[in-house]
């Protein structure tokens, strides 16, 4: 039931507040991520206001197995690559349609751009900001509630004779 999966998302949020000091978070790996490709191309990204920060500093000196954002980010596809496979519902598929390929770049790249000026996703601007009593938390739903508002309206666009999805109820 959904009570369980509540207590167990309570619970990895208090687990991560006791190991990294921090509210759980995900996007914060993804910027390191691409700060070190970006250092590995010869940008110098160590010379940016948010990489002086002492911790972030820290954090693009060391590799990347030494963050435990990257660590818990890493072990989330792998565990969702494994749940897939148990339920007989991994079947990776290359024949993507056009727009549907432009939906996923587009959209990446705005909920990533997004992400890192809301202070985090779901999980760290909204789930983590509301646990910790945080007003961004509440204003995270409020933008997260038009966005997706937004969204649902575009996606008749970008998956144009596509069978829509499933409406779920009783949750």
């Amino acid at each position: 039931p959904l009570v369980w999966g509540a207590i167990a998302l309570a619970l990895l949020n208090y687990a991560t507040l006791a190991l990294a000091g921090r509210p759980w978070g995900i996007t914060s790996a993804f910027a390191l991520w691409g700060a070190k490709v970006a250092s590995g191309l010869g940008i110098d990204v160590a010379s940016w206001v948010f990489w002086q920060v002492p911790g972030n500093a820290k954090a693009l000196a060391a590799p990347v197995w030494e963050d435990i954002t990257s660590v818990m980010d890493i072990g989330i596809v792998l565990g969702a690559l494994l749940a897939a496979g148990l339920a007989g519902r991994f079947a990776p598929s290359l024949k993507i349609p056009a727009r549907s390929l432009l939906a996923a770049v587009i959209g990446g790249l705005l909920l990533g751009y997004g992400s890192r000026l809301a202070y985090g996703c779901n999980i760290g601007a909204y789930f983590s900001g509301i646990a910790s009593g945080s007003l961004h938390g509440w204003l995270w739903l409020v933008a997260a509630f038009i966005g997706n508002s937004v969204g649902v309206r575009l996606r008749p666009w970008f998956f144009a004779g596509e069978p829509r999805p499933q409406v779920l109820s009783g949750c």
